[in-house]
């Protein structure tokens, strides 16, 4: 039987993200390679060159745009959101690679497996020559931009060869007046230092031993020192110390175990990438976080992408019981807060109002020139919503105080200003966006994007209950434009093109804009998740949710990306549908990962989804890896065993008819209860309830028992 807390690869591994990753949120790497040469793709986070940020915010305000638009006038929406930069300079803000180890061995061993111990971070490198065999052993530090690579002493390396990312994008770095990295090699280091011509340089220093490699990194003033201090840095300390934050982090996260090996797998794997990715310790974790590749530029920048991206690689972080790890991604919001403030403020014309565009650099600054993400107001709202949630699921008040409430204060500002109320006191949004459906073309906005409407409902809820807590004294306002403003727009619509004469109302995009075909943002449908304003296992809910379902499920996953087939998991677990959920995340797991286990933006081959471009499976340089995909199956799996419906929590809502036996232990629901229960034989034997602060509980046991009851701390509740 495999061993649970292991995962292999096996040798060749032939690109930088076919390769074993291993990250402490600061410092990432890559292990790949084959025949006997390993090589180590080493990166960090936060790597910068910001020039050729938008500063379309100076530049206009939603009055305007909304002129614009309504006009039809293209030419001064170019001028508002085109860029300044000439075609020398760069056309938006980038992170940028680190560089490559090349290990080469003698050529009578090779690469044959990698093993990845999950439990305590460590990948063992297996090289076989005839019948004997040796090891090698990967680790990083867990608080120190540094790792190292230990060798048996009869199994030295033959050369060693450090690379700079430069080696690969030096022309398209030039082009942008960047200069060639500074590199020195000496028996005993080798290193480099990749200037920039406004940000601060990259130190990467190798030190070499007798049996070993130990490498350090570093962004700032003096990298070099810096960089050669981690590369020389005691090894022994840091593995006791990386060793019992792996043993903390596993002790915390649920203990689950499926029927499904690829479900399984998902959750495992899962596990481990958000200990890499995501640590309290690392730097708020970007697009592909620390795990860039030093071929090319990082798809989209490696940026903050706000729109789904970025929520869906934190999401998983609260049911799993690691709300800590949210703390990197509060301290960069608090750090942007003025000029949150100051662009909501010029952009809405409201001081209380706050603005985040979709696709930031850290420091705020707007990348690329893509109109509808900026003007997108749901990015602010989602996380103002996804800080609400983590007070209700962590209890932190001071963030609750300081973070959730300005978020959801502004966010609600904006969305004020947006609205138009009519005579009868009703609401609605003259211009508002669905995320990216139909790109940046003149119609791709209407009035009541349901989007919108699902985002800016779940603020107003959140902002009544936050106010509660903090004994603030409610906006008139938040009631007015809850009970006047639609929930969804609706339309009656042929149920198909093959038999027309058939209507019945779905929700659509916005007012008079139907989804025509497959789209891999189902955001028309996010009342349902992940904002869960609507409830399609209501027996109040009208039918239009399951027929606008139905409609979605008709236009198929032709045009879907790897990161909105999780998503599609969740809507169909949140809708009562627990195999179609398992279905989808069997497809994912086919379709958007790669043979090295990685998360894909593009389908893996091509003839299922149109999204195949960039999927290497032609050009290896083309395939582009996310994080969302895979933290967002890793939610899918969670909401089939315990999620939040209809203001209920719902325990083991449905069970997949083909999972007879089955187990989790410390899933973390809002209210701070940690979730165990058991089946056995499709029976469920018990579900444990820990509150670990107290407080109301309204839950639907798998037996369709409601609670509706204060709880105390500590006391467990037991329901057999």
């Amino acid at each position: 039987m495999n061993d649970p807390s292991t995962l292999t690869w096996s040798f060749p591994l032939p690109r930088p993200h076919t390769g074993i990753p291993l990250s402490n949120g600061v410092q990432g790497l890559l292990a790949w390679g084959g025949q006997h040469t390993l090589r180590l793709t080493v990166s960090r986070l936060g790597f910068w060159d910001r020039r050729g940020g938008n500063a379309f915010l100076s530049k206009t305000d939603f009055p305007e745009i909304r002129a614009l638009l309504e006009a039809g006038d293209e030419d001064g929406l170019l001028r508002v959101f085109g860029k300044n930069a000439s075609h020398q300079d760069p056309a938006r803000p980038h992170q940028l690679g680190g560089g490559r180890l090349e290990i080469e061995f003698d050529p009578a061993w090779t690469l044959t497996t990698g093993t990845l111990y999950r439990k305590t971070g460590t990948i063992v490198i297996t090289l076989q020559n005839g019948t004997e065999t040796r090891d090698l052993t990967l680790r990083m530090a867990s608080h120190r931009e540094t790792g190292w690579l230990i060798w048996p002493a009869d199994l030295a390396p033959a050369s060693l060869r450090l690379r700079p990312s430069w080696d690969w994008t030096g022309p398209e770095l030039a082009r942008v007046h960047c200069a060639p990295p500074k590199t020195w090699t000496t028996p005993a280091e080798q290193g480099f230092i990749q200037t920039l011509p406004e940000d601060p340089p990259l130190a990467l220093v190798v030190n070499i031993a007798s049996n070993q490699c130990q490498w350090g990194t570093y962004v700032g003033t003096d990298p070099e020192t810096a960089a050669r201090a981690a590369a020389c840095a005691p090894v022994a300390p840091l593995a006791s110390e990386t060793d019992a934050w792996w043993a903390d982090y596993w002790n915390s996260v649920p203990e689950i175990r499926l029927p499904d090996p690829v479900l399984q797998e998902i959750v495992d794997y899962g596990l481990y990438l958000q200990a890499c990715c995501t640590p309290p310790q690392g730097i708020a974790c970007t697009l592909q976080g620390a795990l860039m590749e030093e071929t090319k530029l990082p798809p989209w920048s490696n940026d903050y992408h706000f729109n789904i991206n970025l929520q869906m690689i934190y999401t998983p972080a609260l049911a799993t019981n690691r709300t800590e790890h949210f703390e990197p991604l509060w301290k960069l919001l608090r750090s942007w807060f003025s000029d949150l403030r100051k662009s909501g403020t010029a952009f809405f014309r409201d001081s209380e109002a706050l603005m985040l565009p979709h696709a930031v650099d850290d420091q705020c600054h707007v990348v690329g020139s893509f109109w509808t993400g900026s003007i997108d107001h749901a990015c602010t709202a989602w996380m103002a919503l996804l800080c609400w949630d983590y007070y209700r699921y962590s209890g932190n008040t001071e963030t609750l105080q300081d973070l959730a409430w300005p978020l959801l204060r502004g966010a609600f500002a904006g969305y004020w200003a947006m609205a138009d109320e009519a005579a009868d006191g009703t609401f609605h949004f003259p211009v508002s966006v669905s995320p990216e459906y139909k790109g940046s073309r003149m119609d791709a906005w209407g009035r009541n994007a349901s989007f919108q409407l699902a985002a800016c409902h779940a603020t107003l809820r959140a902002l009544i209950q936050a106010a509660e807590v903090l004994g603030e004294a409610p906006d008139p306002r938040w009631t007015r434009l809850q009970n006047g403003l639609p929930p969804y727009t609706a339309m009656r619509l042929p149920v198909s093109a093959e038999v027309p004469e058939k209507s019945a109302d779905r929700i659509v995009l916005w007012e008079g804009q139907d989804l025509e075909a497959s789209h891999r943002h189902h955001s028309h449908l996010a009342g349902i998740y992940p904002f869960k304003t609507l409830d399609p296992q209501a027996e109040t809910d009208p039918p239009i949710l399951k027929e606008s379902l139905r409609a979605w499920q008709y236009r198929g996953a032709g045009a879907w990306s790897g990161w909105c087939v999780p998503w599609a998991a969740s809507l169909h677990a949140h809708a009562g549908e627990p195999e179609a959920a398992v279905f989808w995340l069997h497809d994912w797991n086919r379709l958007f990962t790669n043979e090295g286990r990685a998360s894909l933006h593009d389908a893996a081959f091509p003839g299922v989804s149109n999204l195949d471009g960039a999927s290497g499976y032609t050009d290896p340089l083309a395939e582009v890896m996310q994080l969302d995909g895979r933290f967002g199956a890793l939610s899918a799996v969670l909401d089939l065993l315990v999620q939040e419906r209809g203001g209920l929590l719902h325990i083991l809502p449905k069970i997949p008819r083909s999972w007879r036996d089955l187990s989790f232990k410390g899933i973390l629901a809002p209210g701070g209860f940690l979730i165990d229960a058991g089946v056995q034989n499709g029976a469920v034997q018990q579900v444990r309830i820990t509150p670990t602060r107290g407080g109301p509980l309204r839950a639907r046991l798998p037996d369709g028992q409601m609670l509706d009851l204060h709880t105390e701390a500590g006391k467990v509740l037991l329901f057999n």
